[in-house]
């Protein structure tokens, strides 16, 4: 028997299941009109409908059986439209990606050492200064006054002192006279380095060689102790500062290769990571890196920068799109395209997936270079489904 004998007796079969269907729906009318018990009628029904149960179950069989037997029949309308990518070797890399800041060991916060008026201000936001240089001069007249009056007072101290330890060399006066006059004038001296000291107090200098980068008082101002000024900062001391989780300490290394992203100013350069804390921070559970900028005038303190360190990368590694990667059963899978015979199917590939990055995947095992992968359409097929691109 061929195909055709097959296909032509499925539906004769089909036809007399049919025919069946109306046989049954007049025996209920003729049973409704010969029976009036309700109960009755109801079991009737109960019986009617298990038989059409049956019946669905044999016509979807049989054309099931003959969407398969019959080859004449065109069947592109059954095949699915798909996109494939050949999967070939090439370039991954992973990197741990987190917000930073710029910062620096040479950005510093001056601040008047002793309080009063602003009475000179010899910089302005942007200059240029070298370390002791003075920028700003606090009210200083009452020591200046103080230190006036010791140096006349010293100055006699001292001529005294030098008349008695003549006499004294001369073995004339007594010990003591000599020893008062140098006792006097040493004090002074004392007291004299003492109010140098605090006049020193009373000018702001520049701790580091750099660039006015802020100033926070004016001429005639009042500044209290303690309280920030003038900032001072070496652009050519730079840094990116940022906190990673420990779940990366392992992963990270003085010397790996890092990427700065600097979406303010619209700027990447490629660095290397100087420096990794060994130490966690218990409250954060962070430890800190650290990687050096070049002299630019365009990075900032403060300023916002996307630090990625690369932990992991591969010259020759398989790499997907993550989306086309679906799960069943705690297992990883992809569909690729197979010819088979005449026909294009869809097969399952269970896979193991290793880093993710970006949108993309390197798979460890279950594919091979050359595979052709499903990348769209893949959602609803089935295994050793037809299909076309």
């Amino acid at each position: 028997m061929n195909y055709n004998t097959n296909i032509t007796s499925m539906k004769s079969n089909i036809n007399y299941i049919l025919s069946g269907f109306a046989l049954i729906g007049m025996f209920a009318l003729n049973s409704c009109g010969s029976k009036n018990s309700l109960d009755q009628k109801k079991k009737e029904l109960e019986k009617l409908k298990s038989e059409q149960t049956l019946l669905n179950e044999k016509i979807k069989k049989l054309v099931a059986d003959i969407s398969i037997l019959d080859t004449t029949a065109v069947k592109s309308h059954r095949e699915k439209i798909v996109a494939v990518t050949k999967i070939e070797q090439s370039y991954f890399q992973h990197s741990i990606d987190v917000q930073g800041r710029v910062d620096g060991d040479e950005n510093i916060a001056i601040s008047a050492k002793m309080g009063g008026p602003v009475t000179r201000l010899n910089v302005r936001v942007g200059d240029m200064v070298h370390k002791d240089q003075i920028l700003a001069e606090i009210d200083n007249k009452l020591v200046r006054t103080q230190i006036a009056d010791i140096k006349d007072k010293l100055a006699l101290a001292t001529d005294l002192y030098n008349k008695q330890k003549n006499l004294w060399d001369q073995k004339i006066g007594t010990e003591v006279q000599y020893l008062q006059a140098k006792n006097q004038k040493e004090s002074l001296e004392n007291a004299l380095a003492t109010l140098n000291e605090n006049l020193d107090m009373y000018l702001i200098k520049s701790p580091i060689s750099g660039t006015i980068d802020n100033l926070t008082i004016k001429l005639g101002q009042s500044v209290a102790p303690g309280m920030p000024c003038i900032q001072v900062v070496n652009f050519g001391s730079l840094k990116v500062k940022a906190d990673l989780s420990e779940s990366y300490s392992a992963n990270v290394d003085q010397g790996d290769d890092a990427e700065i992203v600097f979406p303010d100013i619209n700027r990447t350069l490629k660095s290397k990571v100087d420096y990794v804390a060994k130490a966690i921070n218990p409250m954060t559970r962070t430890f800190g890196v650290e990687i050096t900028l070049p002299s630019d005038n365009n990075f900032r303190p403060n300023m916002v920068a996307v630090v990625r360190i690369v932990d992991y990368k591969k010259t020759n590694a398989l790499v997907i799109p993550i989306n086309a990667i679906q799960t069943a059963d705690g297992k990883q899978y992809v569909f690729v395209a197979v010819q088979k015979g005449k026909t294009i199917v869809a097969q399952k590939r269970d896979v193991k997936a290793g880093p993710m990055y970006n949108g993309k995947a390197e798979i460890i095992e279950g594919l091979n270079p050359g595979d052709q992968l499903i990348s769209t359409g893949y959602q609803d097929l089935n295994d050793n489904e037809i299909i076309r691109f």
